[in-house]
């Protein structure tokens, strides 16, 4: 797992050349807070000596109540992932499949994830329906989604989402599997030419 580490004089004039409003890390070296103190908008906190973290508990208040959730810190292995559609992810699919399902647990369900194997490229998340999500995550991608892969951070009630990254010409999708409709989704996916592995776990962030 990586940490974040004490900002240099390097990093830090990286830092004020774009648009900041907080930076935080663990420590600062003395030319890099004389760089980031030119940046008057900036607010600069010190966080301390990163700790390695495995599991704790999320916690949300609701009326007469707390929903209490563990962390979601499991770690899944995609070339172990369940192929299910006719076609197999090639392996810079499954890596850039990897990538994704990673970006997923961070993003708030619904959440949908398109990217290539080193960068994210387009997130929907916050909908009330997948589709929409996946709407969204196309509509704000930031480069061609042709040939990029989906990651979802739960099943797929509907092929309406396949049907929409197909057309869009999303390559591979990851999902946890699950839904009733699953053979359905399946069904789309293969229509299209698209690679689908279950990974059989969900992320949830809300």
């Amino acid at each position: 797992m990586r940490h974040s580490r004490n900002v240099d004089a390097a990093a830090a004039a990286e830092a004020a050349s774009t648009f900041l409003e907080c930076l935080i890390a663990p420590g600062y070296e003395a030319a890099a807070r004389d760089a980031l103190a030119r940046k008057k908008s900036l607010r600069v906190m010190e966080a301390g000596p990163a700790r390695q973290l495995y599991r704790g508990l999320d916690m949300r208040r609701v009326t007469g109540g707390t929903l209490v959730q563990d962390w979601d810190t499991a770690v899944t292995d995609m070339t172990k992932a369940r192929v299910v559609t006719k076609r197999r992810p090639a392996p810079e699919e499954l890596q850039a499949l990897d990538f994704a399902w990673r970006v997923a647990k961070h993003v708030k369900s619904n959440a949908i994830v398109l990217a290539h194997s080193d960068r994210t490229i387009g997130i929907g998340a916050g909908q009330m329906s997948r589709v929409d999500s996946v709407r969204l995550a196309i509509m704000k991608a930031l480069v061609p989604v042709k040939e990029a892969v989906m990651a979802s951070d739960a099943f797929f009630p509907f092929r309406d989402g396949i049907d929409e990254a197909g057309r869009a010409g999303v390559a591979a999708v990851a999902q946890p599997g699950g839904s009733l409709k699953d053979s359905e989704v399946i069904a789309a996916a293969d229509e299209r030419g698209m690679a689908m592995v279950f990974t059989g776990v969900r992320h949830f962030r809300h």
